[in-house]
């Protein structure tokens, strides 16, 4: 399972970056997780959760309704209504489409929106080089 290494990590460290989510835990599932990979706990007794299902695949083989639909039977078995679902590689337009019609609020974050979180939290990620802007100094040609 992909999460259960670095995945993991990037991913609780990409919600807790967010300024809308308190996270108080994390719990990875060890277990036949059923298509659940983990739960986030927004609260410190556990009363508001965030269901987590992440999926490494290349770039070519998309994540398409039924995946998400899995999902949705996984979160309803659980008696969950809040999801995430990240994967390295995309989604289909009919699963997009998918999660605007239902219930339950799921996120889903595709390979390409994933690498911008990374990087805009610097997660996982380091500088190689940095740029330097330049501008004229004005007082270079000034005359005192």
């Amino acid at each position: 399972m992909w999460v259960q290494t670095t995945g993991v990590v990037c991913i609780i460290t990409l919600l807790r970056n967010r300024q809308s989510v308190n996270i108080s835990a994390w719990i990875e599932r060890q277990d036949s997780d059923g298509g659940i990979d983990g739960i986030i706990n927004e609260d410190a007794l556990g009363l508001d959760a965030v269901y987590v299902q992440a999926k490494r695949y290349a770039p070519e083989n998309t994540i398409g309704r039924p995946a998400i639909q899995q999902f949705v039977g996984s979160l309803t078995g659980e008696g969950a209504a809040k999801g995430v679902f990240v994967t390295t590689s995309a989604f289909t337009k009919d699963a997009e489409r998918y999660v605007d019609r239902i219930a339950q609020r799921i996120v889903l974050i595709d390979g390409r929106r994933f690498a911008s979180l990374m990087i805009a939290h610097g997660v996982g990620v380091r500088t190689t080089h940095t740029l330097a802007l330049q501008e004229i100094d004005e007082n270079f040609f000034s005359e005192e």
